[in-house]
């Protein structure tokens, strides 16, 4: 019989319906039970899409001996940390400051009041040696509860207590205080900025992996504002310095190391969610949203960085799977693939295993490819035995499959089968659409088609940033020039799309504030500080590929609604959820700038840039607050916070702006604002004045723009630095030449 989360929304829920576990959904029901009954709380948080949530799933959830304990002994609740992250970061940072680590699925005991007392994530159905099992767990946790009640419950005040101390001081020993406090001098903005961006680029030069790419050892993420970071210690320095060319080329090594590794899917596209080895080739094999987003931008700005084509490939590779397997018909974006899938044996009956969707057996391949299985045998380290082996594959999960992941150049497996470069692309090419067919047929993993607001703010500051980069303008030939048009107009569309669906469904105009996530309609939860940030960011990014101005408009009354709900008027910095939720025991303020950027980081920026084009000076001194809120964390550990660093760079650089006078759509427009984007350089605000309505909005703002004009009926560069503008231009070359010169680079 289901249980109470049959009528929730979330997959992950749902996941749970059938357990014989009487779950029930994070709620005031849930902990009016718990106070009743003078029980404790089990929770478990976790998402659709996690390996490991499902092995705890299979062997504890699924099991009546287990559901005996927990329904006897506690109130079980589940949670989608997609649908509450506010829920999920108050207990994993209680998990983490307990075990010294975290992830998921995790598992945590409260009192009726919420407070944690215990905690942990996956725990094996059975005593292990050192390791008690999980309904050791639970009979445990029950007999203390019973007889050492008191006991547990100082426990979770004093663990509480640590943890507010630390948040409300953002980790420094006397809680925040600044140096002056102190007695000491503190170093100026400037002066701790720049030291923090040299230890910080110190760190990924030690870190870097000179072999594979990526920083560290194994598991290997992608952490794109790692990336974020090197680029703009290129952009400041100039790529062709020795510091900016060594910032390139640990970006750049990491994404090509990404790309040749079994993390990437050279069948479907996109990147798998991390990998378990040093070298990127055995994933695990979720694919997610906001990894697919920020890669991409990754691989945008390498673009940038090098002229280097491959990394425009790698992005539109990310851009195509995304647009056929994640992208909802409405025209927002699902939030993740699973892991997992069935595989159907020989006798018919089915079972979920990792990689299944992924992995092939040579035999299979054989059969598919025909005469070209012996160049993707080669190309993509296929053996008959599999070619995961060893350490790589501890249960045995992959014995005789293959994960196909790039063992050798394109140049060194043409120059085996005797053929030119392309002509063995061409035909790589075209066995991996033939794969791409065969896989089809194959049960697919589970879609979670949550829709995210957060993840689709991603999103769209990806395919506006795809908009300008790949489709700028600035190609030579009229064939080209059309192409490039074409791909920026699918981009930009694509973008506005989604905008507009969380216009329509996570957006209450009467109240202005965002909602979290959709699925077969809004959810219960109102957007978080992560929402509103993310989103902020797309909007603006969307304005400055397209120029309407409804975006910026928007952006700027969800920046105000998000100071309204999330800043800390004492300390500054951006709480997680708002006040008011009285099932939030703390209300936490994250600094860590993890597979996602810390809420803070992105609203630094977002103010920052706001304040650049609209001549803001209140917007650029919150966004300057916002960075001193969190000096103590990136002076002391400036790798945690490289994307909060991208924020500091630019409020330590002279405001810029370049005004765009003419129509975004027409050519001489486009090729003006393609030389914006040819190459790196410090950051810039861009506007447009497009028209009557336009001028008169920034005129209001800034008066001196409503001279800003056509010339000669041409689309027309201003380019301003401090206030002050340059002769104005019409030609892309000036406008190149101009920015070269230094008034805006």
């Amino acid at each position: 019989m289901p249980n109470a989360l049959a009528t929730e929304k979330s997959p992950y829920l749902l996941q749970h319906a059938e357990n014989p576990v009487h779950w029930l959904p994070w709620g005031e029901a849930a902990f009016a039970r718990a106070r009743a009954e003078a029980k404790p709380i089990f929770l478990s948080i976790g998402y659709s899409t996690c390996h490991w949530c499902h092995v705890m799933a299979h062997e504890s959830f699924a099991s009546a001996a287990v559901a005996e304990i927990l329904n006897a002994e506690f109130v079980a609740i589940k949670v989608d940390r997609e649908e509450r992250p506010d829920v999920d970061k108050v207990y994993m940072a209680y998990v983490q400051a307990l075990t010294g680590h975290g992830g998921w699925p995790l598992s945590a005991w409260l009192t009726p009041e919420l407070k944690p007392f215990y905690g942990g994530t996956y725990f094996p159905p059975e005593d292990r040696p050192g390791r008690p099992g999980f309904p050791a767990i639970l009979r445990a946790i029950a007999a203390g509860w019973k007889n050492e009640r008191v006991k547990l419950l100082e426990e979770s005040e004093r663990v509480l207590g640590t943890l507010r101390a630390y948040h409300e001081g953002q980790g420094t020993e006397d809680g925040g205080r600044r140096g002056e406090d102190r007695g000491q001098e503190e170093p100026s903005l400037a002066e701790a900025g720049g030291e923090a961006f040299e230890q910080g680029f110190q760190y990924f030069c030690e870190a870097g992996d000179a072999a594979n790419g990526g920083f560290g050892g194994a598991p290997k993420f992608p952490r794109a504002s790692n990336l974020n970071f090197l680029f703009r210690v290129a952009a400041i320095q100039g790529v062709g310095s020795e510091t900016g060319a060594e910032a390139v080329r640990l970006a750049t090594a990491t994404l090509r190391g990404m790309a040749r590794g079994g993390i990437h899917d050279p069948v479907g596209g996109g990147y798998h969610r991390y990998a378990v080895d040093v070298g990127w080739c055995v994933p695990h094999f979720e694919k997610m949203l906001y990894d697919q987003a920020q890669i991409a931008i990754n691989c945008l700005t390498a673009r940038q960085a090098t002229g280097d084509e491959r990394f425009a490939w790698m992005a539109r590779d990310i851009f195509d799977y995304v647009a056929r397997d994640l992208t909802s018909p409405a025209g927002g974006f699902f939030t993740a693939e699973d892991a997992d899938s069935a595989v159907v044996g020989g006798a018919g009956a089915a079972e979920h295993t990792e990689g299944a969707f992924y992995v092939w057996e040579a035999a299979e391949l054989r059969a598919v490819l025909g005469d070209s299985f012996a160049l993707v045998a080669a190309h993509f380290g296929v053996t008959e035995n599999g070619n995961v082996t060893g350490p790589l594959d501890p249960h045995g999960e992959f014995r005789g499959k293959n994960i196909l992941a790039q063992r050798r150049s394109l140049r060194d497996t043409a120059q085996q089968f005797a053929l030119e470069p392309e002509e063995a692309n061409d035909r790589l090419t075209a066995a991996l659409a033939t794969l791409r067919a065969a896989r089809a047929v194959r049960p697919r993993p589970l879609l979670d088609d949550k829709i995210v607001t957060a993840n689709n703010g991603l999103m769209i500051s990806a395919l506006a940033k795809a908009a300008q980069v790949l489709g700028g303008g600035g190609e030579s030939g009229e064939k080209a020039r059309a192409a490039a048009a074409e791909e920026s107009a699918r981009h930009k569309a694509a973008a506005v799309r989604a905008a507009e669906f969380v216009g329509r469904e996570l957006f209450d105009p009467a109240r202005g504030v965002l909602y979290r996530s959709w699925r077969a309609g809004r959810g219960a939860a109102e957007g978080f500080a992560e929402d509103y940030a993310y989103f902020i960011q797309g909007l603006l990014d969307l304005y400055e590929a397209s120029f309407g101005l409804r975006w910026l408009q928007w952006a700027e009354a969800l920046q105000t609604k998000m100071d309204e709900q999330f800043w800390d008027g004492e300390r500054g910095g951006y709480f997680n959820s708002a006040a008011g939720d009285a099932s939030i025991v703390l209300r936490l303020k994250e600094d860590y700038d993890g597979a996602e950027p810390a809420p803070s980081s992105v609203a630094a920026m977002n103010l920052l840039r706001l304040g650049a084009l609209g001549r803001d000076e209140a917007r650029r001194e919150r966004g300057v607050r916002c960075l001193e809120a969190f000096r103590a964390t990136w002076s002391r550990t400036p790798h945690g916070l490289p994307q909060m660093l991208c924020a500091l760079e630019l409020a330590l650089e002279v405001p810029r702006q370049v005004v765009l006078a003419g129509d975004p759509g027409a050519d001489d427009f486009r090729a003006l604002a393609a030389v914006l984007q040819e190459r790196l350089g410090p950051g810039r605000a861009v506007v447009a004045v497009t028209d009557d309505a336009d001028r008169a909005w920034w005129a209001a703002r800034a008066p001196e723009m409503a001279a800003m004009r056509p010339m000669d009926g041409k689309a027309t560069a201003y380019v301003c630095e401090a206030g002050a503008c340059q002769a104005p231009v019409t030609d892309p070359a000036a406008l190149r030449v101009l920015l070269a010169g230094g008034a805006a680079l």
